[in-house]
């Protein structure tokens, strides 16, 4: 549990303030992409929000209406009407349940890295190219036209300014968050000047009441699972991909663990109470997590004050909110964006792999002309075959004794399920010296049947009446370790950290 100091406090309430003011204008944006009504975007906002952060797998992460659901919504509502979605959104969440239940999160670990840049960086830009919409108004016969002349220069000089408060104000002082900080510069700028641009009020007003219960009013029977389910599986897979990719990248920058399985429980349950209460549904929302990590807020205290902010400009602030000029928010998202893309990926070429440039490639293409889904599987499998293709499920040792008299087995390449069998053939208690020594510097663990056969190996080493060192191992692999706990030899300046795919720690 946290300690609720000044500081904890301050900058998760705060950062909830941000968080919840960027999510407005995006919720409403994703309702109206999925043909809905905007109360159904920012209920499902502040339903998701409220549930993921209070008893999510992963604190500080942000979940509410996305854009990449939206998108497949839309045709179901189209077709079938607004009732569908809400008895699809109840059936996504009880999917996700079960994905939950059969304790399958674990497998978010062995996404490849090259997926993972490919997700971020694909994202990035989606997110980034959504903006340009709200540069947009409708013409004189309907369709919409981009601005030209002054609203434009004026939007693009307020969203500049929003940017420069962002960068520039930490160099001043880190006590206020500069996101809000641009916002509220900006906002009372134009209220001051009577500057005239468009504002959140301009999208749809965000006045309304509680979210009230309702069953979703379509015949319980076979044709209407036959028209639902399809929607269902495609966004429980979509969420689930989403929330837990960015899970995996708020680990990375945190240098912390979440629990995918129990995140994946959350996601179910909170579509589930959102579909009974007239909400669209969401998923992890990568731009405002990346948001609240970067201001800070890395604690449950920051997810669930954004939602309650939200709820608070539903019912009491709606006139406040929706006078907030879209240039501020703007600028903020292309701040995120700029932050969340991989600019160091570049720096990759001619380093590493074709193979793995291509891969991520090929993920943030697929994202930003498809979908996330569709581009994480068709990575991952990519990655698959070129993984089996290259290491052939081989793993390689080098032998040699050390200073000591003790014999050295040094490991180079990736014990997983499928070199298990290779791994155990490497050694020979029997015939080694009393002391053995194995080095999985250049080696990296994956998967629980790694664990296992290390596990094996020390009993084995044990029986025999040899004394075992494993050197350079994870924190995952000495936390996960039984048999071999005790044999391990502990660097912290030389151990990698690396996570591992296993229910434990899942």
């Amino acid at each position: 549990m946290p300690t609720f100091s000044p500081h904890y406090l301050k900058s998760n309430l705060l950062s909830g303030l941000t968080v919840a003011l960027a999510m407005v204008p995006e919720a409403i944006a994703f309702a109206l992409v999925a043909h809905v009504s905007p109360l159904t975007g920012l209920y499902a906002a502040f339903m998701v929000s409220l549930i993921t952060s209070a008893i999510g797998g992963r604190p500080g992460m942000i979940s509410g209406a996305t854009g990449a659901l939206a998108v497949v919504m839309v045709a179901l509502v189209v077709s079938h009407g607004v009732e569908y979605l809400f008895a699809t959104v109840v059936l996504m969440g009880l999917l996700q349940l079960l994905f939950a239940a059969a304790r399958l999160g674990k497998f978010i670990r062995m996404v490849p890295y090259p997926v993972m840049l490919g997700f971020v960086n694909g994202l990035a830009m989606v997110i980034f190219m959504a903006q340009f919409g709200h540069f947009k108004v409708p013409g004189d016969d309907g369709a919409q036209h981009w601005m030209t002349g002054a609203p434009l220069y004026t939007m693009l000089a307020l969203a500049a300014l929003t940017m420069a408060v962002i960068y520039l104000l930490p160099r001043l002082t880190k006590a206020f968050p500069s996101t809000l900080a641009g916002i509220l510069l900006v906002s009372v700028l134009v209220a001051t000047l009577g500057i005239d641009t468009k504002t959140v009020g301009d999208l749809a007003s965000i006045k309304g009441g509680l979210p009230a219960f309702h069953l979703p009013d379509v015949p319980l029977n076979w044709a209407t699972l036959c028209i639902i389910f399809p929607y269902a599986l495609v966004l429980a897979a979509v969420g689930l991909i989403e929330s837990l990719l960015t899970l995996t990248l708020i680990d990375e920058m945190t240098d912390t663990r979440g629990q995918p399985n129990r995140e994946s429980m959350a996601q179910g349950v909170a579509n589930v109470v959102t579909g009974l209460f007239g909400g669209m549904g969401g998923c992890a929302m990568i731009g405002q997590s990346m948001i609240n990590v970067n201001n800070g807020a890395t604690g449950r205290l920051s997810g669930i004050a954004t939602a309650v902010f939200l709820l608070s400009f539903i019912l009491f602030a709606s006139a406040w909110i929706e006078r907030i000029p879209l240039a501020a928010l703007i600028g903020v998202m292309f701040v995120v964006c700029q932050k969340t893309f991989a600019w160091g990926s570049f720096r990759l070429f001619g380093k590493v792999p074709r193979a793995d440039i291509a891969v991520g490639l090929l993920v943030a293409v697929i994202t930003l002309i498809f979908d996330l889904a569709i581009a994480v599987v068709a990575g991952v499998i990519v990655s698959a075959l070129v993984f089996a293709w290259e290491h052939a499920k081989r793993i390689r040792v080098s032998i040699h004794p050390d200073q000591q008299g003790a014999k050295v087995y040094e490991l180079e390449g990736t014990l997983f399920f499928a070199s298990v069998a290779q791994f155990n053939q490497l050694f020979t208690p029997k015939d080694d010296p009393q002391d053995v020594v194995v080095d999985f510097a250049r080696a990296r663990v994956v998967d629980h049947s790694a664990i296992q056969a290390i596990d094996a190996l020390a009993l084995r080493y044990r029986q025999a009446g040899k004394r075992l060192h494993l050197r350079h191992l994870s924190p995952d692999c000495r936390e996960l370790l039984e048999n071999a706990r005790d044999m391990i030899e502990v660097n912290l300046a030389e151990d990698p950290r690396y996570r591992i795919a296993d229910d434990k720690l899942a």
